[in-house]
């Protein structure tokens, strides 16, 4: 049984590609902003898409390392200082959301912001994930 489930307000015409409220039980961890760089802070490219894609996985690893995966995460924020580049781009962000992501849409926002703190940096995601409990973990609960 997932700990999350989607809230969908009666009569709402359904989301696309993120659910509009999450309802969960569990551990909750909290994702800081993860941008498109690799382990060592070296960006791995300059382009949107690519940036994003090492920033989703970058969220993952946090998550990962704290015992969850991509279905714990109920929320995330993606701040973008050009939402013309994440549009113009759309098919391969697609792309890289259903690499690490599957078919789970958790509550998003967009935002696009004048600048992120490093300055090559073009994109930035937040999360916030329920997690098993640690007893849950063990027992094979997942």
């Amino acid at each position: 049984m997932s700990l999350l489930q989607a809230i969908q307000p009666e009569g709402w015409k359904r989301p696309k590609g993120y659910s509009n409220g999450m309802i969960g039980e569990g551990r909750v961890l909290f994702v800081g902003g993860q941008i498109g760089w690799d382990e060592q802070e070296r960006f791995v490219s300059e382009r949107f898409a690519d940036q994003w894609d090492r920033a989703l996985a970058n969220v993952l690893a946090v998550v990962r390392a704290a015992g969850g995966g991509p279905e714990h995460i109920a929320r995330m924020t993606v701040y973008v200082v050009d939402k013309h580049e994440y549009l113009g781009q759309l098919e391969e962000v697609g792309a890289a959301w259903r690499r690490h992501m599957g078919r789970h849409f958790p509550a998003m926002a967009l935002v696009q912001v004048a600048a992120l703190v490093e300055d090559l940096a073009r994109v930035e995601i937040e999360a916030t994930a329920v997690l098993p409990r640690a007893g849950a973990v063990a027992a094979g609960q997942r």
